[in-house]
């Protein structure tokens, strides 16, 4: 009797830790999912079955002597099968809801778990005992059905807002197949034990008490469980950054009765304040917020008869301004560091807008003097030719051939890093991280076309960079090298997409740099990839090069059209700032970002998001979205740099649906004015002011 209430004790408080395990949860709403889950797990599957396995253990015995016993491999490997039915189980709470989901889920694995090792102990299931426990697994199987059938009734009579509502990603058929597998593999966990008979014979045979010795059983079992949970828990992690907020979005302080707290600086835009005490009463009297910023004047303008154009041009060049504190960051927010590939759109943004400013020569030289060669800079390979292409824009932008020559040693010798890099048939090869951007990173093929492209794109502006510095030799190094890679590209005509294949994410990234490197006509790259289904494809950060690609092919207007529609979509959803990611597939039911979301809406922010985005942590001011402020300036306005320093420049409108366009754009000469008003007949009738300093061409 003793020990049966020992058992319903122990039943009792494994219940109210089982009941109570979600708690912690609450507690730590900056963690994801998968770091709690590792977490809970290396107490629930290692710590306390480890503890409850030594006292299972006689005096002058081991673990490891009593797991010699045959059966415990069959037990971790039941165990690890164990642990996929405990992944399910919860993605069947996600698609079903809690009382669906668990009904279909725990239904199936007592059913399963009772049959399991009577079937593999060889049990007639037909006679006796057997049938029993068949009649009953039958009975319990026709109760999920009918289950099943009441949660499809109930499905087929709801609307798709009701079940969002209910349950966030609800989905009937996926949910039963889950939860069903859910169930099956959890059943798993009497297999393991069934498995693990001679250890527990033996760990009797030692002198363990009946109560505590198939513990040792279930920490194999467990612990299988835990290697299949850790591996999966490891793996969303590393892609999905979660064990890395980035910055942090919640600061927990305590107020004074009377008096002042400062609390640390961090990029927001609307601020929560909860009470966590459940007495606690608050009385504020005010609460201020500092901005800190470059107090510059906008000396760049754009304005068209389109409103619309016109606030995307100031959104963008506003998200580049917040961006310019110490240095150049790539978001306000999030990550608030120089990340190079990053910073070329925004640079761009910097030439057209402000003119000149300290803020990028001071980013680019932190991040050549924290990168020693042949280090990659950032960690990604690409980033290190944007630092090339960025210096040699620069120039162009601003002249400044002392700064330049600063550059000397590195640039030549970071030249030489990037050509070692490229086979003697001219293929890149390229190591560290071969990134492109977010959308491209699990498209092989593009990001190969794409770092192909800009490896000759370097080797062109290490070539002209190199003849200003008078560094012939490596000039002539640097044009037989792209030469011999633009043969390679187009000896092996790679296109995307192919004939036979729809467009994939990263395939106008591809596409974009490959019209923009010569290595693909660019009418083609904009006929077959980049003006199919509109702005769907793009991305915040390299639909400037798509929409620069599609200016190459003469489509101005289909990049207007893109413009208005994908960066002109998230002004639609409340954005004052563009953002490091959006999807066009976001749109429907989606709520605003500057109101609370309303029922049956879609969080645009908390919501969706991939790659490290998931669950607000995507940045909502970054940099690199920036591109149509620039491109606007460069092909409506029409202002092509053609010798540093801006001592010529081109000047030729595109309007296209346009009716008049003015705007100004700083040189360090001076502002140049301009306007561009298209006649009755649709010619378009130019007035250009420049400094006397400055050669116009048309």
């Amino acid at each position: 009797m003793i020990e049966i209430g020992i058992g319903l004790l122990i039943i009792a408080i494994g219940s109210f830790g089982q009941s109570s395990s979600y708690v912690p949860i609450n507690k730590i709403r900056d963690w994801s999912w998968e770091s709690f889950w590792l977490m809970q797990g290396i107490f629930a599957w290692l710590v306390f079955p480890y503890l409850g396995a030594m006292l299972a253990v006689p005096e002058g015995s081991t673990l490891l002597e009593l797991w010699c016993s045959p059966g415990s491999l069959g037990a971790v490997i039941y165990g690890m099968l164990w642990g996929v039915g405990g992944l399910t189980f919860g993605l069947s709470m996600r698609y079903l809801g809690v009382a669906l989901g668990q009904s279909i889920a725990l239904g199936t694995c007592a059913g399963f778990g009772t049959l399991f090792p009577a079937l593999f102990g060889g049990t007639n299931l037909f006679e006796g005992t057997g049938l029993i426990l068949l009649t009953g697994v039958c009975i319990t199987l026709a109760g999920i059905a009918v289950i099943g059938y009441a949660g499809s009734l109930r499905a087929r009579n709801m609307s798709e807002e009701e079940k969002k509502a209910a349950v966030k990603d609800f989905a009937l058929t996926k949910g039963l197949a889950v939860a069903l597998l859910a169930g099956v593999m959890s059943a798993c966990f009497n297999l393991g034990l069934e498995s693990g008979n001679e250890v527990l014979a033996k760990a009797k045979e030692a002198g363990a008490s009946d109560l505590f010795a198939l513990n040792p059983v279930i920490l194999l079992v467990t612990l299988g469980g835990f290697c299949t949970n850790a591996v999966y828990c490891i793996f969303q992690n590393v892609k999905n950054g979660a064990s890395n907020d980035h910055a942090m979005r919640d600061f927990v302080v305590s107020l004074p009765w009377l008096g002042v707290q400062e609390i640390g600086n961090s990029g927001f835009r609307f601020v929560r304040i909860d009470v966590l005490g459940d007495s606690t009463e608050l009385q504020l009297k005010e609460v201020r917020a500092i901005s800190t910023f470059r107090d510059i004047p906008y000396l760049g303008s754009f304005r068209c008869n389109d409103e619309r154009l016109n606030r995307i041009w100031k959104t963008g060049a506003y998200t580049v301004h917040l961006n310019m504190q110490e240095y150049l960051w790539d978001g306000v927010k999030r990550d608030r560091l120089v990340w190079v590939g990053d910073l070329h759109p925004e640079v761009m943004t910097v030439s057209t807008v402000f003119g000149y400013n300290e803020v990028v020569p001071k980013s680019l030289d932190l991040i050549r003097d924290i990168t020693p060669l042949p280090s990659w800079m950032n960690g990604i390979s690409s980033y290190s030719i944007w630092w090339l292409l960025i210096q040699r824009d620069w120039y162009y932008y601003q002249g400044n051939l002392a700064y330049l020559q600063e550059q000397r040693s590195y640039m030549t010798a970071l030249l030489r890093h990037l050509i070692s890099k490229v086979d003697p048939s001219g293929q890149e090869r390229l190591d560290g991280n071969r990134f492109l951007d977010w959308p491209s990173s699990e498209n092989t093929l593009a990001i190969d076309a794409g770092l192909q492209s800009l490896m000759i794109q370097a080797m062109r502006a290490g070539e002209e960079l190199c003849t200003v510095l008078g560094e012939d030799a490596l000039a002539s190094e640097c044009r037989a090298v792209a030469s011999k890679a633009i043969e390679f590209s187009l000896r092996k005509k790679s296109r995307f997409p192919s004939e036979k294949d729809r467009i994939t994410p990263g395939d106008k990234q591809a596409a974009a740099l490959m019209a923009l490197a010569g290595i693909m006509d660019a009418k083609e790259a904009n006929e077959r990839c980049l003006a199919v289904d509109g702005a769907k494809g793009f991305s915040t950060f390299y639909g400037y090069y798509m929409l620069r690609a599609m200016a190459l092919a003469g489509n101005y207007q289909g990049a207007l059209d893109v413009i208005r529609t994908y960066w002109g979509a998230m002004l639609d959803v409340g954005a004052t700032t563009f953002w490091e990611d959006f999807n066009m597939e976001w749109l429907p039911d989606a709520g605003r970002i500057d109101e609370l979301v309303p029922a049956g809406k879609k969080d645009i922010h908390g919501d969706y998001g991939a790659y490290c985005y998931q669950g607000f942590r995507h940045s909502l001011c970054h940099g690199w979205a920036s591109g149509p402020t620039s491109w606007l300036s460069e092909y409506v306005l029409g202002v092509q740099v053609v010798e540093p320093g801006c001592r010529t420049v081109r000047i030729i409108p595109h309007l296209g649906d346009l009716e008049w366009v003015e705007g100004t754009f700083p040189t360090p000469y001076g502002v140049i004015e301009i306007r561009h008003e298209k006649g009755a007949d649709g010619k378009v009738i130019s007035h250009i002011n420049a400094p006397e300093e400055i050669r116009v061409t048309p």
